[in-house]
């Protein structure tokens, strides 16, 4: 089950002796359960120190930070304590040499892809016709697998994605039409709560590989760079339509988000209101939590788990166990 602390109003954030507290303006502490936690994230302003940085590095236990808006301004990742030199050399090999780098970058989309048809085909089971999208969506993705490089994989990628947005005016019934993805401003209610919800899942995903010998900088669809951990963003691909996109669609469709009442705009875009955020966070924990019966593991685990096994199955094929074939959901 999910096991992130969120922190949504501003105070201090204090270490005693062995207790992690946050101190809300004119309110009473609050005691942060630091042994049951595997990451922090941060949208109040926080007043932080030095201590309490040393307290979570000796717990493990990243945090991440996210601007007035509640988008995502960086992490504090600790201390790796999980390191693997040779599985280090092993991701750099696969990453260095293009045999054994497309493989998974095909793996990364082909799932992202099958996740996305799958949306589709539920809605257009339901009444909300998204058959000529996913018949676009299937002519792509045939014609990526002769993809040979990143640029070219990614380019079809990014198609597929154009396709399956214009289907979301089928799934929801919006006061405004939602035309394209705009990403630097957000300029709509929906560009708003996607971007909101991928940086979620991008930390999320970032979470997890910290909690395996995986080293995040090295990714094999996103092209490493500085300043971010692109693994990150190759795992969020697969679990953004399964995560984020289904999150949006039942509380829109729910009416529990209303693009009036849980939106701003201002001349810096279009961003989640408070109270939204605090309700799309809410979803987003309960989503992390809800248990699947894994068909291989034979036992039930949560949505977050599977973002772990999804690691350890990338090490598997890194190490030459087992070839890496990411997630296609059964249930």
């Amino acid at each position: 089950m999910s096991r992130n602390y969120y922190i949504t109003q501003p105070g201090k954030l204090r270490r005693k002796d062995n207790t992690l507290y946050l101190e809300p303006e004119e309110a009473p502490r609050i005691p942060i359960p630091v042994e049951d936690i595997d990451a922090l994230y941060f949208y109040g302003e926080l007043d932080l120190n030095t201590r309490l940085l040393n307290f979570l590095t000796q717990k493990h236990i990243p945090f991440h930070v996210f601007n007035y808006y509640g988008y995502y301004a960086g992490s504090y990742y600790p201390r790796e304590y999980l390191n693997s030199g040779s599985l280090l050399v092993k991701q750099v090999q696969h990453y260095e040499k293009r045999t054994k780098r497309m493989p998974l970058a095909h793996e990364f989309v082909e799932s992202a892809v099958f996740n996305m048809l799958r949306i589709l085909r539920y809605h257009t089971n339901r009444g909300k016709d998204c058959s000529a999208q996913i018949e676009s969506i299937e002519k792509i993705r045939i014609e990526s697998r002769t993809s040979k490089n990143t640029n070219e994989l990614m380019g079809y990628e990014g198609s597929v994605r154009d396709i399956y947005y214009a289907a979301f005016n089928t799934i929801l019934a919006l006061k405004v039409p939602f035309e394209k993805r705009v990403r630097r401003p957000p300029d709509n209610p929906i560009n708003a709560v996607i971007s909101f919800g991928n940086s979620m899942m991008y930390t999320a995903c970032l979470t997890e590989i910290y909690r395996t010998q995986l080293n995040p900088t090295i990714s094999y669809l996103h092209e490493p760079g500085d300043r971010r951990f692109s693994l990150s963003l190759d795992l969020a691909e697969i679990f953004k339509p399964l995560i984020i996109d289904r999150i949006i669609f039942r509380l829109f469709n729910r009416r529990q988000l209303d693009e009036s009442r849980h939106f701003e705009m201002n001349v810096d875009g279009c961003y989640l209101n408070e109270k939204g955020r605090k309700l799309f966070i809410a979803a987003f924990d309960e989503q992390l939590k809800q248990t699947v019966s894994h068909r291989r593991l034979k036992r039930h685990v949560s949505y977050q788990r599977l973002i772990r096994l999804e690691c350890y199955k990338l090490i598997k094929h890194l190490v030459g166990i087992e070839d890496y074939q990411a997630l296609r959901p059964w249930w």
